[in-house]
């Protein structure tokens, strides 16, 4: 596959499942910009993933359990920013997950 038919089958209209997850990952992107942006600078660049489940659970990704603890401390602060985002959010969860070195 080329370069430009992967390109055309990412930006497809269809409403395929390809679709479907680009426009996801879309919106979770949108998602951390917006958390990101509730926090102080530091903190902020600690937050390295976001997902929002289908029952509306925020789940924010830290790269250290040090900086999962400090981001459980504004989770109301984060469930907010998420809200007027347009998330329907029920609750708040944070997980680790260090970034790992590629091969």
């Amino acid at each position: 596959m080329t370069i430009v038919q992967l390109e055309k089958l990412l930006k497809s209209t269809t409403g395929g499942p390809l679709e479907a997850l680009v426009q996801k990952a879309a919106g979770m992107e949108r998602l951390l910009a917006a958390l990101k942006a509730a926090l102080e600078p530091a903190m902020a660049s600690r937050l390295t993933g976001v997902n929002l489940r289908p029952d509306g659970e925020l789940v924010l990704v830290a790269d250290s359990p040090a900086w999962a603890a400090r981001l459980r401390f504004e989770a109301d602060k984060l469930m907010s920013a998420a809200k007027e985002s347009g998330a329907r959010v029920t609750a708040c969860k944070v997980i680790v997950a260090k970034n790992q070195p590629g091969p």
